[in-house]
């Protein structure tokens, strides 16, 4: 893959994703938020990625207006992403919430809004709404996140609309091959969130063994990893140095050689809750 940190994959509806983005998962409204949203923007990153339940849309808002005005760039050169939460799913309830992240937001369009978890009995009429808003032109794409391929095959046998992309937890323990053949055979774009397993990997062995040959960190093997699974990704770090090296990507690549040792570290682990089995 020759690509750089502005590289897109396009997704089945035409629409250009970039390949990497930051993500604010538990990342706190106030200065903090918005210097990263500013510090990323400034250092070419141009997809930033957020939700309702993270309670830091008004931050990511302003740390976009101020990082648009300070770089000379346009609202439609950026790339971003909400979700709904599980206890706005339904109909009338997602358009709802869809307003009130737009406005959190101060923006007019969201280029992608996914479904947050797949809230049984709930999710189609979310989906839905979601084609509404789609065809309406409020948001430029539409997708899931943490959706199993049966949760995906259920939206499927009655969607207008295919998703367009579904974001779920993904990085060497959890290397998810089910999934993401489903997605590619299906034109899906696959997303992870916890790249980096919330830190649990950056002490892995052969992770290192591979770093320290490209004399690069073991976050970067692990994005790297990443794009050349084709999957889109999002790390999540507020420091200016970090967000830095996590872009740092575009300089080496990994061998097949290397690509199949990292995939086989993989043992079905997660730090976050099944899709199949969360109460919340």
């Amino acid at each position: 893959m020759n690509i750089h940190l502005q590289s897109t994959t396009k997704l089945h509806n035409g629409v250009d994703m970039p390949w990497l983005g930051l993500g604010v998962f538990k990342v706190e409204e106030g200065s903090e938020l918005v210097d990263a949203v500013k510090s990323a923007i400034k250092h070419g990153y141009r997809s930033i990625d957020t939700a309702a339940i993270y309670g830091n849309e008004s931050g990511v808002g302003q740390g976009i207006r101020e990082a648009v005005a300070e770089n000379n760039l346009s609202r439609k050169d950026l790339f971003i992403t909400s979700k709904v939460w599980n206890s706005d799913q339904g109909y009338e309830e997602t358009l709802a919430a869809f307003e009130t992240s737009l406005s959190k937001l101060g923006l007019d369009y969201l280029d992608l809004y996914l479904i947050h978890w797949p809230v049984a009995g709930k999710y189609k009429k979310t989906w839905r709404a979601l084609e509404k808003l789609y065809t309406e032109g409020r948001v430029k794409a539409i997708g899931v996140s943490n959706f199993h391929v049966h949760h995906l095959q259920d939206i499927l046998e009655d969607a207008k609309i295919k998703p367009m992309v579904d974001q779920v937890e993904f990085h060497p323990y959890l290397a998810q091959k089910e999934l993401l053949s489903f997605t590619k055979e299906h034109g899906i774009q696959m997303e992870a969130w916890s790249p980096l397993m919330q830190g649990e990997l950056l002490n892995q062995p052969v992770l290192k063994g591979i770093a320290d040959k490209h004399g690069k960190s073991v976050a970067q093997v692990i994005l790297r990893w990443d794009l050349q699974k084709g999957v889109v990704t999002i790390p999540k770090s507020t420091k200016e140095h970090r967000i830095i090296e996590n872009a740092s990507l575009f300089d080496f690549a990994l061998t097949d050689a290397e690509m199949e040792q990292i995939d086989a570290l993989n043992q079905d682990k997660r730090v976050g809750p099944d899709p199949d089995n969360f109460d919340f």
